[in-house]
């Protein structure tokens, strides 16, 4: 795709997230995500056939970009702790850039039961966020600093189940500045499961 084509496709994606951010799932529209990306309909039909191929690049083309960064944030560490704490600063990067993402996650997922190609593209979606733990936890092993004994299949689903576990509490806590203390509760939750040497 050309640069001008695709800077346009990302636009409507970004006015997607916005729509059903504001919206909801069940109540975004074409109509909505146009209005958002300041194009008409047309436009958008253009680059997605409906509502559901919109919606479902939209949580691949998301997923995608928040696995590129953290894989980036814990790449420009050298240490498996500071990858450890690269890791959890890129997933808990802001309480509104959290709550904005985490309302259009949890509305996916509550369409994933009936729609096989959001399931899908969670599931890559996870496959990636256990490789970066799982490369985290290798690089721990190798250097000493975390338990020899660890399953690390285990302990990387474990450690993304504790991410989502503590945003979505903290989303349902109505307390904006509690973000810091669940950050802190994963990096602690982390450093315990991993038995730190």
């Amino acid at each position: 795709m050309k640069k001008k084509a695709e800077e346009r496709k990302n636009q409507i994606l970004r006015a997607a997230f916005q729509a059903m951010s504001v919206q909801g799932y069940n109540s975004v529209t074409l109509q909505s995500i146009a209005d958002h990306a300041e194009v008409s309909k047309g436009v958008v039909h253009y680059y997605f056939e409906n509502k559901e191929d919109t919606l479902s690049q939209l949580l691949e083309w998301l997923t995608n970009k928040i696995f590129n960064y953290e894989l980036a944030s814990v790449n420009s560490e050298s240490t498996p702790l500071g990858k450890l704490k690269a890791y959890v600063n890129s997933v808990f990067v802001a309480p509104e850039k959290n709550a904005k993402f985490y309302r259009v996650y949890l509305d996916f997922l509550s369409q994933a039961g009936q729609n096989e190609t959001y399931r899908k593209i969670n599931h890559h979606f996870y496959q990636n966020c256990w490789g970066i733990t799982s490369d985290i936890i290798t690089s721990g092993q190798k250097t000493g600093v975390f338990e020899q004994n660890i399953n690390i299949e285990n302990t990387s689903k474990t450690m993304r189940a504790i991410i989502d576990g503590l945003l979505i509490q903290w989303l349902m806590n109505e307390d904006i500045n509690s973000h810091q203390y669940y950050k802190e509760t994963c990096y602690q939750s982390f450093l315990d499961l991993l038995k730190v040497n």
